[in-house]
């Protein structure tokens, strides 16, 4: 009786620490995705993830090439594989899209360039510099895009402060696929369309639940499509990963800036507090503390 009594309190004791586990670990996830980086170059420098598609790996390797940022596949292989793709997406069901909030209609006229692996939005000359590290499938940079990064478009209209965007697909290693990085290539390719505020606010509108790996181009040309985004290069940037050099470059500008979570956000040097990144007040009193208006 003794020893059964001991291995039922241990057994309750092993219940009890597991659930504590699992409440620890749930309240280390409701502020951030966290990129559970080693410190291996999984982007191509070092070794690569093993729970990353064929896809993603391949659409995120190296730097940008010297000939221009189209290093698509070229042998005939490659371009059976490719057509193989293509027949898959024809073929699967694609999720309805929908509208971004209005207000990012107001940036329209905002210059947006692209350096390295960051793209900055807003005049080059603005006194104020925000930046913005985000994995496009992370639920919380969703979060943060339709809260706290509203604030950010009346500074953003009147040239007081720019917003440099570092984007990162380390989520396609932690959960597998690729639609971080066909997400992270689309968005680029919005630069050269002209329509990356637009884009960029519809992609984190229609971003699919974390665990699905739903961001295909498919989806991506159906999210453009709401913003007006028709361009025919931006088309075949989307569906042939034009920009997959570059997402690898975003990559390594995250990893080398030191950040290990998304969103996170540094306004003027000074990085915000989580809890201040998810309403339009709370991020609005984080600006208007730095002198932004």
């Amino acid at each position: 009786m003794v020893v059964r009594a001991v291995r039922k309190a241990g057994r309750r004791a092993g219940r009890v620490a597991a659930s504590v586990t699992a409440v620890a670990l749930l309240g280390a996830a409701v502020t951030a995705c966290d990129s559970d980086d080693d410190g291996d170059d999984w982007m191509g420098m070092g070794k690569k993830s093993p729970s990353a598609s064929a896809t993603s790996s391949d659409s995120a390797s190296g730097g940008e090439s010297p000939g221009g940022p189209s290093d698509g596949p070229s042998s005939s292989s490659s371009q059976d594989s490719q057509d193989s793709q293509d027949s898959q997406d024809s073929q699967e069901t694609v999720p309805e899209a929908k509208v971004p909030p209005v207000s990012v209609e107001r940036l329209a006229k905002v210059p947006t360039a692209v350096k390295g692996g960051v793209i900055t939005v807003g005049k080059p000359g603005a006194e104020h510099t925000v930046k913005v590290y985000e994995d496009p499938r992370c639920p919380f940079c969703k979060k943060f895009e339709e809260g706290g990064a509203q604030a950010l478009v009346g500074p953003l209209v009147d040239g007081d402060v720019k917003v440099e965007y570092t984007i990162a697909s380390f989520l396609d290693r932690n959960l597998g696929g690729s639609g971080s990085v066909n997400a992270a290539n689309a968005l680029r390719a919005a630069v050269e369309a002209g329509k990356f505020p637009q884009f960029h606010s519809a992609v984190f509108v229609n971003q699919p639940e974390e665990s699905e790996d739903a961001f295909t181009p498919a989806f991506l040309l159906k999210i453009a499509d709401k913003v007006g985004l028709r361009d025919a290069a931006f088309q075949k940037a989307v569906t042939n990963s034009t920009y997959k050099s570059w997402v690898g470059t975003a990559m390594d500008a995250f990893t080398d800036d030191g950040v290990t979570g998304t969103p996170t956000v540094v306004v003027d040097g000074e990085k915000a507090a989580s809890d201040a990144l998810y309403t339009e007040a709370g991020f609005r009193k984080v600006l208007k503390d730095a002198g932004i208006s």
